[in-house]
């Protein structure tokens, strides 16, 4: 039995509270929804900026009555201290995920990405300090690694920022580190690598490119692909950002105050997503036929991703089981659900 599997049947035995920040947003709402399968109390805090009440409403109709009764909604915002610290009040688990997203949006308004991200997690820090919850497990992002050329990404050596995001990002794992020491606090950071699945939004400027591109094929549109399509990333399905979340939150002390990278460890160029995206949407009953356009890189992208998982593997136990594939299948016959 894996550390996972373990913990998937000990959590029904003690229920406890968990606070999870971005709760309707697309990474969030598969923590409620894994949650309150597991018969957790869980709080909610999102003030609704990119997350949805559509997604809440998935997840009710997915858990008993019973269960959704356990989940309490704070309609709030992280920028807001006062509203931090009710949030937090009676939590032993922290799972910050609320952030304004997208290495494009940074460049387009750094003033915002910093007051959400930098400004907002700092409030959620001592805020969850002050509540003294057991841990706080946040988002971090593979951004971190900036310009630093070296595969696999291994989590101390990264280089410079390449967007007002990876800053913010950074920023936070600096945060926490300095209130691990200054306060003796329990942080993890979770450096997710593209993530994807159920409930990611296809739509807005800010699209990742995965639902971007699915809704396009379902749509008939034309795809274009940023650069040449050998920009290779390492893309890890929601699941086992899930799991790394509940192994991270439920580590021993001796796992925390760390940063791990959260991924498959392995490649894909977008020329090859494209080809794998393609096959998937016209074995759902499609027929795309179209080929990709090449467009300008884009600005603040990495060329190549790839993680390096075995820090996670060895320290809290993450062995991520939805390769790249299995994950595009089960998310794509999600949004033929939901857009077709």
């Amino acid at each position: 039995m894996t550390p996972y599997e373990s913990l998937l049947e000990t959590l029904p035995t003690a229920p406890k509270t968990w606070l999870i920040t971005g709760v309707a947003g697309f990474i969030g709402s598969n923590l409620l929804e894994t949650l309150l399968q597991l018969n957790q109390n869980v709080v909610g805090l999102d003030n609704f900026s990119t997350g949805y009440q559509h997604n809440l409403d998935e997840v009710k109709r997915l858990v008993s009555q019973e269960q959704w009764r356990r989940f309490t909604l704070i309609v709030g915002d992280i920028r807001n201290l006062e509203e931090c610290h009710q949030a937090c009040q009676g939590v032993d688990y922290v799972l910050h995920q609320a952030a304004l997203g997208s290495v494009p949006r940074s460049i387009k308004d750094p003033i915002a990405t910093n007051s959400t991200n930098i400004d907002g997690f700092l409030n959620m820090l001592v805020a969850a300090r002050d509540a003294q919850v057991e841990s706080f497990t946040y988002a971090a992002s593979s951004s971190t690694y900036g310009d630093h050329p070296g595969l696999p990404k291994v989590e101390d050596v990264i280089g410079k920022p390449l967007s007002p995001y990876a800053v913010t990002k950074y920023v936070n794992e600096l945060y926490a580190d300095v209130f691990a020491k200054s306060y003796g606090f329990n942080t993890i950071g979770l450096r997710y690598f593209n993530v994807f699945g159920k409930r990611q939004d296809p739509n807005g400027a800010y699209a990742a490119v995965i639902p971007k591109w699915v809704s396009a094929m379902i749509k008939g549109e034309k795809i274009i692909i940023n650069g040449d399509g050998e920009t290779s990333r390492d893309f890890c399905f929601v699941e086992n950002a899930v799991q790394a979340n509940l192994l991270a939150a439920t580590a021993n002390n001796s796992a925390k105050r760390q940063v791990y990278n959260v991924a498959v460890g392995d490649q894909t160029t977008l020329n090859d997503l494209f080809s794998h995206l393609k096959e998937c949407v016209n074995h759902n009953g499609f027929s795309y036929h179209l080929e990709a356009a090449h467009g300008d890189f884009r600005q603040g992208d990495v060329r190549h991703s790839l993680a390096d998982i075995s820090k996670a593997k060895g320290l809290i136990g993450y062995e991520p089981v939805w390769p790249i594939r299995q994950g595009l299948e089960s998310a794509i016959s999600w949004y033929v659900e939901k857009i077709h």
